[in-house]
């Protein structure tokens, strides 16, 4: 069975405390009432083990606090044991010591909990990671202040974006002259600073029309953004090539099977060669 030092370390240290001031004060000189320090020792309990480890400890000061007394009691001749300013001081130990092993207790309860609670949800929120990490579809999360908090493998590769870019939280203006700058987009140069600006646009508005986005390697994504209930955003990029480019001419056929087949072997394509 394991020691758990910090369930005895209140008690055993009250306890300790305790016999020394009587030690001190039966032997050498009169010690100064102890029961400030009942009390900070009966906090440090529960600080570190809770509420049972700081209520024994309070009720060993309680106890400690009255043998203190009633040996100065003796000591002075009170017949009775305990004078009226004795009975005073221990009334005072008794609700100082209990109301803060249960304050301290509760205290320390609710933060395991809330630490534990943490955990958990960041132990959720890593398996989702890894779960969108493996779908096709490009997702981005935007905090409220368009900020991509999360940014998928697979939107990563659409765009060639390292992962280092990614995982700085770019604004959402970042990642359109990315794609820009990378020569991402199916689109002529003089044509992509308005379509970035619409598209910024109809983000922060939370328009969520789909639109194709035709890439330069024979990709095609539809386009979506979702409203969140925080302000933020989800974006998504869902491959329809094969749907899309169904209508093409067919003389494009094997120009785009042939894109298709290299984005395969490599994820990034050319678009690497592009940064």
């Amino acid at each position: 069975m394991q020691f758990d030092w910090r369930a005895v370390s209140g008690p055993a240290l009250t306890a300790a405390t305790a016999l020394i001031a009587l030690a001190l004060d039966r032997l050498l000189f009169a010690v100064p009432n102890p029961a400030p320090l009942f009390v900070c020792i009966v906090a440090l309990a529960g600080s570190l083990s809770g509420l049972r480890s700081s209520l024994v400890s309070a009720i060993l000061a309680l106890v400690s606090g009255a043998l203190i007394l009633l040996v100065r009691g003796a000591r002075l001749g009170h017949s009775f044991g305990y004078s009226t300013a004795d009975i005073t001081r221990l009334t005072m130990l008794a609700v100082a010591v209990v109301g803060t092993a249960v304050l301290t207790g509760l205290l320390r309860k609710k933060l395991i909990d809330t630490l534990s609670w943490e955990r958990r949800h960041h132990a959720t929120a890593e398996r989702l990671s890894a779960a969108l990490d493996q779908v096709d579809i490009g997702i981005v999360l935007l905090d409220s202040d368009t900020r991509a908090e999360f940014i998928n493998r697979a939107f990563r590769d659409y765009f060639a974006l390292s992962d280092e870019k990614a995982d700085s939280k770019p604004p959402f203006i970042a990642l359109m002259y990315h794609g820009r700058d990378t020569g991402a987009y199916e689109m002529p140069e003089e044509e992509l600073t308005a379509f970035i600006a619409e598209r910024t646009e109809k983000m922060r508005t939370g328009d969520s029309t789909p639109i194709n986005i035709n890439l330069r390697d024979g990709q095609v994504l539809r386009f979506s953004c979702t409203a969140l209930p925080d302000g933020g955003r989800m974006l998504s990029y869902t491959p329809v090539t094969e749907l899309v480019r169904r209508t093409d001419d067919p003389a494009y056929a094997e120009y785009y099977r042939l894109m298709r087949k290299n984005r395969l072997r490599n994820p990034a394509g050319d678009l690497h060669a592009a940064e």
